[in-house]
C-alpha cells in the first residue's frame, strides 16, 4: 500500500471519458483514483509521486496506444513494477497474448463486469503488496549479507596491518585514497566500490611473515627481503581463486600492487599496462600512506616529501597517467588523512 494515504491508488487510462467514469464508479468507494485520457499523460502520472499501485489501461487509444504505454512503463525502472491490467474491447486471443508478453498481469474485456473488475483489482493489489514486502525483506537481508561480507574483508585486511601498524588505520586510509584516484580516473560506480572494499586486503599476506622480519627496525638482509616479498603470494593463497567479484579484485590487488611501471617490481616483474589497473592505483595510495605514516623502522615523512618521491618515480614505479590524478584529488586525500589520523 502506498505510504502517502490509507487507500491504494489506481490510475485509469482511457481516451473515452465515459469509459473512465464507469471504472471510477466501480472502484472509487474503496480506492483513490487518478485518470488519464492519453498515453503521454498516463506516463507522466505513473512516474510522479505518489505512484499508482495499479494501472487499468485501455489498448485502443488515439495517438499512443495501450501496448506502447505498457512497453514504456515496463522499460522504466521507476514504473516497471507497477501492475498493469488491460481493460479493452479487443477480445482476440492474439491481442491478449501480446498484452501478457508486454508485462501486463491481467486482461479484462469490455463491456466490463463490475464484480470481475473488483475481484481482479483486489487480487493483483494484494499480490503487489506481497511482492513489495518480499522485495523489502530480500533487500534488507541482502544488505545485511553484503555488510557482513565487507566487514569480514575489511577486518582481514586490518589483521595483516596489526602486525606492523597498531591501529590498522592504514588500510582504511589507503582504501579511501584508492577510491578517490579511481573516481578521478573515471571508472563506473560498481568498479570503484569494489576497489574501495578490496584495497584493504592488499597486504593480508603479511600474516605469513615472521614478526622478527616484519618488525625489524633496520634494513632487511637479502634472505629476509626475499621472504618479505612472498607476502603477495601468501595473500593470494589466503584469498583463493574465487569468481566472486570482490574476492577476485582483492586477489588481483594483492598480487599486483608491488609491481612497478618499469618492470622492476614483484612478484612477476610485470611492466606498464601489463599491471592490472587496480594494482597501479593501489600502489600509489599504499606508498603515499606508508611514507606519511610512522612505522617501527621509520618516522613519518612530510606530505610534500612523499608527493615528491611519487613524482620522481613517475614512469618508473608509478603509472604516469595516474600520478596527475593523484594530484587532482590531493585535497580530498588530505581530508581523509586527517580524519583517520593515527
Amino acid at each position: 500500500m502506498t505510504e502517502h494515504a490509507d487507500k491504494q491508488l489506481i490510475l485509469v487510462v482511457d481516451d473515452i471519458p465515459d469509459n473512465i467514469d464507469v471504472l471510477v464508479g466501480v472502484l472509487r468507494a474503496k480506492y483513490d483514483i487518478k485518470a488519464a485520457l492519453n498515453g503521454e499523460k498516463a506516463l507522466k502520472i505513473a512516474s510522479s509521486d505518489p505512484k499508482p499501485d495499479i494501472i487499468l489501461l485501455d489498448i485502443m487509444m488515439s495517438g499512443m496506444d495501450g501496448y506502447e504505454v505498457c512497453r514504456l512503463l515496463k522499460a522504466d525502472p521507476a514504473t516497471s513494477n507497477i501492475p498493469v491490467i488491460f481493460v479493452t474491447a479487443k477480445d482476440d486471443v492474439a491481442d491478449e497474448k501480446r498484452g501478457f508478453e508486454l508485462g501486463a498481469v491481467d486482461y479484462i474485456t469490455k463491456p466490463i463486469s463490475p464484480h470481475i473488475v473488483e475481484a481482479r483489482v483486489r487480487t493483483h493489489l494484494a499480490l503487489y503488496d506481497q511482492n513489495r514486502e518480499l522485495a523489502r525483506q530480500i533487500n534488507e537481508r541482502t544488505e545485511e549479507l553484503i555488510y557482513t561480507r565487507l566487514e569480514i574483508i575489511r577486518r582481514l585486511g586490518r589483521a595483516g596491518e596489526y602486525k606492523d601498524n597498531e591501529t590498522g588505520l592504514h588500510v582504511i586510509r589507503m582504501g579511501h585514497y584508492s577510491r578517490l584516484i579511481a573516481k578521478a580516473y573515471g571508472g563506473n560506480d560498481a568498479w570503484i566500490e569494489l576497489l574501495f572494499n578490496a584495497a584493504p586486503m592488499h597486504d593480508i599476506g603479511k600474516i605469513g611473515i615472521p614478526d622478527h622480519i616484519l618488525l625489524k627496525p633496520g634494513k632487511l638482509d637479502a634472505d629476509e627481503w626475499e621472504l618479505m616479498k612472498r607476502h603477495t603470494e601468501f595473500g593470494a593463497e589466503i584469498i583463493g581463486d574465487d569468481p566472486n567479484p570482490l574476492l577476485h579484485i582483492s586477489r588481483t590487488i594483492v598480487l599486483s600492487h608491488h609491481e612497478k611501471w618499469d618492470g622492476s617490481g614483484y612478484p612477476y616483474g610485470l611492466a606498464g599496462e601489463e599491471i592490472p589497473l587496480e594494482g597501479r592505483i593501489v600502489a600509489i595510495a599504499d606508498v603515499f600512506d606508508a611514507l606519511t605514516s610512522e612505522r617501527s623502522y621509520k618516522k613519518a615523512w612530510r606530505v610534500e616529501d612523499a608527493v615528491k618521491l611519487i613524482d620522481d618515480n613517475l614512469g618508473s614505479h608509478f603509472d604516469p597517467a595516474l600520478v596527475p590524478l593523484f594530484h587532482e584529488v590531493m585535497p580530498e586525500i588530505l581530508d581523509i588523512k586527517e580524519r583517520y589520523a593515527e
